[in-house]
């Protein structure tokens, strides 16, 4: 067993757990860390394949991933703000009905 292979393991594991809970799940904040995870798994899948041979690990998949989690948070920041801001607008709709409110 190699180095990577642990990594490529926990990786094929947290993508259906993190999918399962991104269906399950109807918090928007839950579905974003479920999609934060599933990325790692995703990242940690092509870490594992990276190293193939007896060789030097393949440069590429490291880039990938480096690239990649630089794109994931940026994008968790954004869906993050967008959950924020739905939540928001939907307490400006829910007036609460009560009789003494203008």
């Amino acid at each position: 067993m190699s180095g990577y292979e642990p990594y490529m393991l926990a990786g094929v594991i947290l993508i259906p757990l993190a999918l399962y809970a991104l269906v399950a799940h109807p918090n928007p904040l839950r579905r974003v860390i479920a999609l934060n995870v599933m990325g790692s798994g995703v990242f940690m899948v092509l870490i594992g394949a990276a190293a193939r041979g007896e060789g030097p690990a393949d440069p590429v998949p490291h880039a990938l991933v480096l690239t990649g989690i630089v794109v994931a948070v940026a994008t968790s920041g954004l869906a993050i703000a967008i959950a924020r801001m739905l939540h928001r607008m939907s307490d400006d709709d829910d007036d609460g009905g009560g009789a003494g409110e203008p």
